[in-house]
């Protein structure tokens, strides 16, 4: 199945905002499902390139947006002094670790896990090479998935796969844009992946030695009970991403709105005083919706 695709993508284009309430139940007003026509390689390609060049091209894009968003009112406008445990800081290491690694098409575990992350999208489709056009029906922007991922690295090809083996029932519903009334133009579903992979990272302040944001300091807690936090959290990142597109009535000229009400609505969960789990998290049913 072909996702539809169109242009160049603008940057965002509404003002409309929906309530985390909207959001949750979205999901039972709208049981349709769209039917897809095929589109142009060309026109596939355009927009896939257009939410790449977002991440990838211009960092700005979405470091703009993000450094405009509500950081205050979730405790990162001051620096919040903490003491990290010893299970936390060690933890907290390998995820930055994880987070300077490279994506690197020439190491065979790399190889491997692009071609896992195609055979379990697509368990009855045979790729013909980790260099083809059927990538596009994934939604990167071309034949050489390795391209997109230099904005973010090997990690936004660990949480596709996380969430891929994990997650298998929303990972295919996203993928394929299945249940709700979908838009005539939809996102690129794996390059989408990646700014959600971005977002991630500079929503809890990960490249700093401890991060500075109440959000940032309740993941560092869940992180040294759960060493999956991050992974598990970008699985609910995505599917919130996807409800609210739907809550919304979104399309490809809404997405950079899309992404930062999508974060907004993170850095408010995150923040509550009783969660100290990824499953504590309200959006973590969408998982199983």
């Amino acid at each position: 199945m072909r996702l539809r695709r169109r242009k160049c993508m603008p940057s965002c284009a509404s003002n409309r905002r929906v309530d985390e309430d909207e959001l949750y139940c979205y999901g039972k007003k709208h049981d349709e499902d769209s039917a897809w026509s095929h589109n142009s390689a060309h026109v596939i390609s355009q927009l896939a390139q257009c939410f790449a060049n977002a991440m990838v091209g211009p960092r700005t894009w979405i470091g703009g947006i993000f450094s405009r968003s509500g950081n205050k009112r979730f405790g990162s406008g001051k620096f919040l002094d903490y003491t990290l445990s010893p299970i936390q800081e060690q933890r907290l290491q390998t995820l930055q670790e994880r987070l300077g690694l490279p994506f690197d098409e020439t190491r065979l575990d790399h190889q491997e896990a692009l071609q896992t992350l195609w055979d379990t999208a697509f368990p009855n489709v045979k790729l013909k090479g980790l260099i083809s056009e059927q990538w596009k029906d994934m939604g990167w922007q071309g034949a050489n998935p390795s391209t997109d991922f230099r904005g973010c690295g090997f990690i936004s090809l660990e949480n596709l796969l996380f969430f891929a083996k994990t997650y298998r029932v929303p990972f295919h519903r996203l993928l394929f844009k299945q249940g709700g009334k979908r838009a005539a133009w939809e996102y690129p579903f794996a390059v989408a992946g990646i700014n959600v992979t971005f977002m991630l990272i500079h929503m809890l302040d990960l490249y700093s030695a401890k991060p500075k944001c109440l959000p940032g300091l309740n993941f560092v807690k869940i992180l040294g009970e759960d060493e999956e936090a991050f992974d598990v959290l970008y699985c609910i990142a995505f599917a919130m991403l996807d409800a609210q597109w739907l809550a919304m009535r979104a399309s490809y000229m809404e997405f950079n709105e899309v992404l930062q009400v999508t974060r907004t609505q993170l850095e408010r969960e995150l923040s509550l005083e009783d969660v100290h789990r990824m499953q504590d998290l309200p959006a973590y049913n969408l998982l199983y919706q």
